[in-house]
């Protein structure tokens, strides 16, 4: 049976709250290597909540730090509409000084693995994450129009670094196909520990809506499975079976979404009147301007400005896909290599790097 923890909180003393699920949930990270992700969308303030809350990531990097942890990184790859801008989205959100020394562009680095080969035979993965011993993740308590509820299983989408999200976005076709690809994703390195920060979530038509609610809580679990139906429930969803993310992972092995499985620590009282989007994605399946967008983010490309560009190298020596090559005075991207992580331009001393 798997335990759920719903623990009252404020970002004033959500430190509590996180102590709390380390207790519950233990984790040997005395000497490991601890990668420890936020959810990183878009440049937004805090207060927007759309990205996990810096007073979060800053109680579970103090706990840790507390606990003698050998290494902690700290870093995401944000979502479709911040390529490139990794740091940046870090600072503006408050989420670099949470993070107390510890962030990492963990973009920079990656790694190829097999992947289901009816959506890509392969893909980019974050060294970071393939390399840690422990991972934590940190979601934040959201919906969203194609999985209706983004939590502890989609937040594993940022593991990826750069286009590939975009370009199986498009490779899915459908929502009920995205659905099930996110499960694959999530399978490739599934993290030991989720707390959500739910002290002020978001509703309607997410994962970036005005929509928010004042929830006031912490929720924490070492199951994902179990973690987001119980996420459903708090949305008003009565049978998270109906979400085809959850079906997909209860039919992987990966957890049970059964109330009678899951051992709740705190009180599940369902929030009032929660705005949900529709059930079947079509809030982004049928929004055409949204599908463009994904489209043109598959398309581009970096390419070097020649009035920038000092040919300086660090553009080639940061590339983790070994896609750019000095063709005669500047460097030259190569199409199918190219992961589209951007880490050129983050990397660029002169800004020279567009995105064309």
């Amino acid at each position: 049976m798997s335990k759920v923890m719903i623990h009252p909180a404020s970002y004033e003393n959500c430190q509590k709250a996180v102590d709390r699920a380390f207790d519950l949930f233990p984790l040997e990270v005395e000497g490991k290597k601890v990668l420890v992700k936020p959810n990183v969308l878009r440049l937004a303030q805090p207060g927007e909540a759309i990205l996990t809350h810096p007073a979060v990531l800053k109680a579970v990097v103090t706990k840790l730090m507390s606990m003698n942890t050998g290494q902690i990184i700290v870093g995401d790859n944000p979502g479709v509409f911040t390529y490139g801008a990794n740091e940046a989205a870090f600072e503006k959100s408050g989420l670099m000084e949470a993070a107390q020394g510890h962030y990492q562009n963990i973009g920079a680095e990656s790694r190829e693995v097999p992947f289901n080969p009816e959506f890509k035979e392969r893909l980019s993965v974050s060294r970071a994450v393939l390399d840690a011993d422990v991972v934590i993740s940190l979601p934040k308590f959201k919906t969203h129009g194609l999985t209706v509820v983004t939590g502890a299983i989609k937040n594993s989408f940022g593991i990826l670094p750069g286009a590939q999200k975009a370009q199986l976005h498009k490779l899915a076709g459908n929502p009920a196909r995205f659905n099930e690809m996110l499960v694959d994703v999530f399978r490739l390195r599934v993290p030991d520990l989720f707390i959500v920060d739910a002290v002020v979530g978001m509703e309607g038509n997410g994962p970036a809506s005005p929509d928010l609610r004042d929830i006031g809580l912490v929720l924490a679990s070492d199951n994902a499975v179990a973690l987001d139906a119980t996420m459903a429930r708090l949305m008003g969803v009565a049978d998270p079976g109906q979400l085809r993310f959850l079906a997909k992972a209860r039919e992987a092995g990966l957890g049970e979404f059964s109330q009678e499985a899951i051992e709740l620590i705190g009180e599940l009282i369902p929030i009032a009147d929660f705005k949900l989007p529709p059930m079947g994605g079509e809030a982004i399946a049928r929004a055409p301007k949204i599908q463009e967008f994904i489209e043109s983010r598959t398309l581009l490309r970096p390419q070097a400005d020649p009035d920038k560009c000092t040919s300086c190298g660090a553009c080639v020596d940061q590339c983790p896909a070994e896609a750019l090559a000095f063709d005669e005075e500047l460097p030259r991207v190569d199409p199918e290599k190219c992961i589209v992580c951007f880490c050129c331009q983050e990397m660029c001393p002169e800004k020279a790097m567009q995105l064309l």
